[in-house]
């Protein structure tokens, strides 16, 4: 989709403003621009408390889900920290249907998001 670095990008600038009120610390990577690292990986949102790392985050667009995102997400699930995937509310399911398949269903939560506009 044309649009998915634009959402994903939104997305992340978004969720680190959002949930800057729950963490010390949040560190972002916007895709293309991988600044900031956990254990080698540069998951989209790394989210800290007093200097630990409780979560990392990654924001997957329609375009981007994929059997090999879902080895990515295996990947950072091995890390240590909990696993958060943002996606598209139409979406979760083939997200949750790819989790059990990687056998990391358990290792991860799944949030969604959804994108209206509204027209007069």
């Amino acid at each position: 989709m044309k649009n998915d670095k634009l959402i994903h990008d939104w997305m992340v600038y978004y969720l680190k403003n959002k949930l800057s009120r729950n963490y010390d610390e949040v560190k972002a990577n916007i895709e293309g621009e991988e600044t900031v690292e956990y254990k080698g990986s540069h998951p989209d949102l790394i989210l800290s408390n007093h200097g630990l790392v409780m979560a990392v985050m990654r924001v997957e667009t329609e375009g981007s889900i994929s059997p090999e995102r879902a080895e990515e997400w295996k990947e950072l699930s091995s890390l240590g920290a909990k696993l958060i995937l943002m996606v598209p509310r139409t979406s979760k399911a083939k997200v949750v249907d790819l989790l059990w398949k990687n056998n990391i269903v358990d290792k991860a939560a799944v949030g969604s998001y959804d994108i209206n506009v509204s027209m007069p």
